[in-house]
């Protein structure tokens, strides 16, 4: 497993821009593995007897999770509650962003702020779209983040007026939330994943875009109920691919993007009968599958002595390139 912390030098384009015409492409073979599936594959694999099943998890409120969109093409996530809520990235059109919300019962003005994880532009391309027509919203980057968006995209100056500076590793509140950001490797100007915790006591840990498992991602996912993080590509399929030698070599670096075999090793090791709800978020469209991601989880998974344990309450999920997924509820 790549655990090296190895600090990018310079920050670069992002690792697709410009590069795929997605145009013309629909999603495929995406799916989920509902809990019932995944104990039926664990006791394929385990040993042990059947168990009960595991009690559900108990909340004052219930946190909902929802993923616009997943990939190099755009990325955009909403987490709320009843009450309130809030989106992880804003590269997703604008006007679909709020339409699926308000077909979900969720109204723009319960969205409080926008977090940022990094400055690439499949990450924040609508943000200014989505702050104008939403005055009350704040936009939650670091200030490196923000100097990036402006350095780097033609963007209106004008969303300095939204822009609410934050800083890894001190915790900020949105409604009912608690967000904690926290380093990640990847080649944007400043990388955040996300340790949000909520009122009920349910906690997630967002990480998309990341090249290695480094401490502090480690040390924040293992405290997660629910988990997002990258399975993006199949290294047998991107080494055999048709992208040039110095592309291969910047996705698979320690600032690059993970590989399914990493993320599965990773999962593996730290998941716990605690981990309801894990998605695997920014699969490449040319270099890895939604079968082939959720099969190497699934076995890593499985070998463990545990499995069943481990897998009888999981719900398991590749999130859609482009599609909306359904509003979860962790």
């Amino acid at each position: 497993m790549r655990r090296k912390y190895s600090p990018p030098h310079h920050p670069q384009p992002g690792l697709f821009d410009g590069l795929d015409d997605f145009n013309e492409r629909l999603d495929r073979g995406f799916e989920i593995i509902p809990p019932e599936r995944m104990a039926d594959i664990a006791r394929s694999h385990a040993q042990k007897p059947e168990i009960d099943e595991l009690p559900p998890l108990q909340a004052s409120d219930r946190v909902f999770f929802m993923s616009f969109g997943s990939g190099s093409s755009g990325n955009c996530a909403y987490i709320g509650d009843r009450n309130s809520g809030f989106l992880v990235d804003a590269g997703i059109d604008a006007k679909k962003v709020t339409s699926t919300l308000q077909a979900n019962g969720i109204t723009m003005d319960r969205i409080q702020g926008i977090i940022l994880t990094h400055d690439h532009h499949d990450h924040i391309s609508q943000a200014y779209a989505i702050l104008r027509a939403n005055r009350h919203i704040r936009l939650y980057c670091t200030p490196r983040t923000f100097n990036g968006i402006l350095r780097r995209h033609n963007v209106s100056r004008r969303i300095k007026d939204y822009h609410q500076p934050i800083y890894k590793e001190f915790t900020f509140k949105l409604g009912n939330f608690e967000v904690t950001p926290f380093e990640v490797l990847h080649d944007g100007a400043d990388n955040a994943g996300f340790f949000i915790t909520h009122t009920s006591g349910h906690t997630m840990a967002v990480a998309t875009d990341l090249g290695c498992i480094s401490p502090r991602v480690d040390f924040y996912m293992r405290q997660a109920d629910s988990i997002v993080i990258e399975a993006n590509y199949d290294p047998h399929m991107l080494a055999t691919g048709s992208y040039p030698e110095y592309l291969k070599a910047r996705i698979a670096a320690d600032n690059g993007h993970l590989d399914n075999n990493v993320t599965a090793a990773f999962i593996s090791e730290i998941i716990s009968p605690r981990l309801r709800n894990l998605y695997l978020c920014h699969l490449s469209h040319d270099n890895n599958l939604p079968q082939i991601a959720l099969h190497t989880i699934e076995e890593a998974i499985s070998q463990r002595d545990d499995a069943l344990i481990l897998l009888q309450g999981l719900r398991l999920v590749a999130l859609p390139r482009y599609a909306a997924t359904p509003l979860y509820t962790l």
